[in-house]
């Protein structure tokens, strides 16, 4: 069968009325920045040693250089950035060093860089076939995100060439990468604050917390903990915590080559694939599972439609009916009363 004709395949219509879901555009204190306001893609240039990034910066030390940004065809901009290394498995793991963005006030003024001090840009972690795939279909689940919830990191995808120096040499990169809203910069443009204590998720806002657990089933991610802020912040806002999640490379619907299963805390999961979903959320009134999923549900098109508007930016086709196919494949469950139980309800955590 053809592979578009898969996916057009008719999902047996469940006799329930969707509710209407909280609206992710509201408004808040802040606005969004030029930088993320628009969702055209970015062309950059950056030019470091890949190997002096690794070895001789930290938390504290950064190496300068210019950032080039295209501001209308053929015309490009520039201003000074500092850059260090960040993150943990990919550092490690990782032919490149994910990357702390950092630029001062007066370099950003009057650039669709005003308004941020300090950014992540993620680039492909290994050089092989899919490694711009893969950084796509990370940058989407941020995007998936957004439509779920209104309490997310804004991301920006742009087109990177790279200049690797090496010694007197330069090699050249042609990079799919995006950049990653600070966590500060979040809480700021919400109306709230970053937490940096650990709380359990059962004292997260409630809604919240169970979208971000539907959320990270949805795509297959294991890779996170709410209650001890790995990959996921949590911000106050009104009296209440908001757990927003990041990092999703170990994600199912990415499913790199490196992509192991997580083990937090020691903790052995029972599944050995990343494309096997498990629930991690914990046990909250079963009303709100069901709430939930009815939001999830009348999200399906506005979901799907993320995905296939990018159809075009993929190299490999079969990478995105892949990720396509997963998705689907989260929709089967939650229009299954059989594996809802049995997937998600009878899944959730009590500790």
């Amino acid at each position: 069968m053809d592979k578009r004709a898969i996916l057009l395949f008719l999902i047996p219509t469940l006799f329930i009325h969707l509710m209407c879901s909280q609206d992710n555009h509201e408004n808040f204190p802040v606005s969004l920045s030029e930088l993320f306001l628009e969702e055209e893609i970015m062309n950059i240039s950056l030019s470091y040693s890949n190997k002096d990034i690794k070895k001789e910066t930290n938390d504290s030390t950064y190496i300068h250089t210019y950032l080039k940004f295209e501001v209308d065809e053929l015309q490009w901009d520039s201003l000074e950035v500092r850059l260090r290394k960040r993150g943990n498995f990919r550092l490690k793991n990782c032919s490149y060093a994910p990357l702390k963005v950092k630029i001062k006030k007066k370099e950003a003024n009057k650039t669709p860089f005003e308004g941020h001090k300090n950014l992540k840009l993620v680039l492909p972690c290994l050089i092989q076939r899919d490694m711009n795939d893969n950084v796509l279909k990370e940058y989407l689940a941020y995007k998936l995100y957004e439509v779920i919830s209104p309490y997310h990191f804004k991301t920006k995808l742009v087109e990177l060439n790279y200049e690797e120096l090496r010694g007197n040499k330069t090699k050249i990169h042609e990079f799919k990468a995006f950049f990653i809203e600070d966590d500060k910069h979040v809480a700021e443009r919400i109306g709230g604050k970053v937490l940096k204590s650990n709380i359990h998720p059962l004292n997260h806002l409630a809604r919240e917390s169970v979208r971000n657990s539907f959320f990270q089933f949805m795509i297959g991610n294991t890779d996170f903990s709410n209650a001890y802020q790995h990959n996921s912040k949590l911000i106050f806002r009104e009296g209440e915590i908001i757990p927003v999640p990041y990092d999703f490379d170990m994600a199912g619907i990415v499913n790199t080559s490196y992509a192991t299963v997580s083990q937090i805390n020691n903790e052995m999961l029972s599944i050995d694939k990343v494309t096997q979903r498990m629930y991690r959320g914990f046990q909250r009134e079963p009303k709100l599972f069901h709430e939930v999923r009815l939001e999830f549900l009348n999200h399906r098109p506005a979901l799907l439609k993320v995905i296939q508007d990018c159809e075009l930016l993929f190299e490999d086709d079969k990478e995105y009916f892949s990720m396509l196919l997963f998705i689907e494949g989260f929709f089967e469950i939650l229009m299954n009363e059989e594996k809802f139980e049995n997937e998600i309800l009878a899944m959730a955590r009590r500790k």
